[in-house]
């Protein structure tokens, strides 16, 4: 599954704000002592983990981005590069060949809204490749289907429990997590002996972000369209009312996401 460049784009800098800081901090204290570090960014889009990241780490850094969108990987690997830091972009398809992603000189594994879109047995695959290298990960942005609108309107529930069906269709890689991502895959790590920092990173829109309220709330009522417990005159119904909400500058929005750092418990 790949996303455009423009949705990318638009949700970065809420990505950014959202982003966990304790999760951070757990990261960047694990990498505090080391003289340089290398990386690989599953899933990588156009950059944002790297861009978000980058003075977190050590200053010598070697990042391998990857992905299966060759124009989002283009644009990704053309980043500017300052003379302590490589950036080596890589076409893997994640769903058939996560193990060749992870093999090389690797020390830190990244990743951003991606749990969410992956199988149960998806994600096996990458706790036990993962613990077989004693790899840390580092993972942001897992939907976890917790989402709040105000005004609030009667038709939000519905809309929201049809968007969380469709989020456990598959999205290329089998029947997908969805909202279970941000639960089993710390609990699944804790497993394999690591130990898992995690906390909220929900998107937090309010009246002035009206572009992302429209793109987001006009993907939930496709979703629910498609998922089809509800008429297609509700939905329409609900977005116009929704827009006009936005339109009118009283609309604010959570939507629940969580980050979380694993690490192998001997690891320092």
């Amino acid at each position: 599954m790949s996303f455009s460049s423009t949705w990318l784009t638009l949700r970065e800098p809420y990505d950014r704000r959202a982003r966990n800081p304790a999760v951070l901090e757990a990261v960047t204290a694990w990498a505090a002592e080391r003289p340089s570090i290398a990386i690989v960014d599953l899933a990588c889009g156009l950059g944002s983990t790297l861009r978000a990241m980058t003075e977190r780490l050590p200053k010598r850094q070697s990042w391998r981005l990857v992905d299966n969108d060759l124009s989002l990987l283009a644009r990704a690997g053309a980043l500017e590069k300052p003379p302590d830091r490589s950036v080596t972009p890589v076409p893997v398809d994640l769903a058939r060949d996560l193990e060749a992603a992870l093999d090389g000189p690797v020390e830190l594994v990244t990743t951003s809204a991606l749990l969410d879109l992956v199988s149960h047995e998806w994600l096996d695959r990458l706790v036990t490749e993962a613990a077989a290298r004693r790899l840390p990960v580092y993972a942001a942005l897992s939907y976890d289907g917790l989402a709040t609108l105000d005004p609030v309107d009667v038709l939000d529930a519905a809309v929201i429990d049809a968007v969380n069906q469709h989020q456990r269709g598959d999205k290329g890689f089998g029947p997908a997590l969805g909202p279970e991502a941000a639960a089993t895959a710390p609990t699944r790590f804790e497993a394999l002996g690591y130990t898992v920092t995690q906390g909220a990173s929900d998107w937090v829109f309010g009246p002035k972000d009206a572009e992302i309220q429209t793109e987001v709330l006009t993907g939930w009522a496709v979703a629910a369209r498609e998922i089809g417990e509800c008429s297609i005159g509700d939905i329409i119904g609900w977005l116009a009312r929704r827009r006009d909400h936005i339109a009118a500058g009283r609309s604010s929005m959570r939507v629940g996401h969580v980050d979380f750092f694993a690490r192998p418990i001997a690891m320092r």
